[in-house]
């Protein structure tokens, strides 16, 4: 970790003290594992399987489709202890090759959102990411661990694409998915974790049941919208401290500078 980076969490650790974070759901975004690639989110597989085993005994870890009616009934359930969501976004093949594996032994269900393209032409992820087959994905489905759910077909920016161009990215995903692996995926995750225009998020909220977008932050027992509830991206350098900060709906400052920089970062970009 860079030393600007370290400075940046310890700062945001103290930010967490004078402004606790508000009790709710926390959704995690993982991308890969099996530390194949030097990129941040690219986890060894020893660290995510030691942060698996933290969840499955520190958390009430749940399905996305469980939390969405707990935070529809907008009730603070009694068990205090964190409550927290698993997702993963993309598609590579490392997820059922090392991520699988170790969610069975812990027990841990995920939702895995799918650019569903790289997968039906097999087409490399960047930084070397490989697509799963749809053969692969069938072995996350069967584990009844893992529901299914859309990042659109091309991994597009939904943000600055017509409305007309959105609404068939997200109906071409469904249709592959229902082709492929017999499920409907009822949750949506943003690609880049950036919100649709207007009109694009109103195409989302006609398909799913929730939609995702980024922001490092739990999403509070009473008032979350479901289509666009917050996740926070799990990186190496958060190791196993920051993580339980994470989980705690922690982190959040570190996070808000990494949207300034993102949304420069991808100004140009559709996808």
């Amino acid at each position: 970790m860079g030393k600007a980076a370290a400075a940046l969490k310890r700062a945001t650790v103290l930010q967490d003290r004078v402004r606790p974070a508000p009790a709710g759901v926390t959704i995690l975004i993982y991308h890969r594992v099996g530390a194949r690639t030097p990129m941040s989110v690219d986890l060894p597989t020893s660290l995510f399987d030691e942060q698996m085993a933290f969840l499955a005994e520190r958390c009430r870890v749940l399905s996305l489709t469980d939390a969405a009616e707990l935070l529809e009934a907008g009730e603070q359930p009694p068990d205090h202890r964190p409550h927290v969501v698993v997702t993963f976004d993309d598609g590579t093949a490392d997820f059922v090759e090392e991520a699988l594996p170790v969610l069975e032994r812990h027990g841990v269900p995920a939702t895995y959102y799918l650019a569903t393209q790289f997968i039906d032409r097999q087409l490399p992820f960047p930084d070397d990411g490989v697509a799963l087959t749809w053969d692969a994905a069938k072995e996350m489905v069967a584990s009844g661990l893992v529901d299914i759910g859309s990042h659109t077909h091309t991994h597009a920016l939904l943000d600055r694409i017509p409305p007309t161009e959105a609404a068939h990215e997200l109906d071409r995903s469904i249709a592959v998915i229902e082709t492929h692996l017999g499920v409907t995926p009822e949750h949506f995750a943003y690609p880049k974790a950036l919100l649709g225009s207007p009109q694009n998020e109103f195409e989302v909220r006609r398909r799913f049941r929730t939609a995702t977008i980024g922001r490092t932050r739990p999403n509070p027992w009473v008032g979350s919208d479901l289509h666009r509830l917050t996740r926070s991206p799990i990186q190496v350098s958060d190791g196993m401290d920051y993580f339980e900060r994470k989980v705690r709906g922690g982190m959040r400052l570190e996070n808000d500078v990494r949207d300034l920089v993102n949304r420069w970062r991808y100004r140009g970009a559709s996808s």
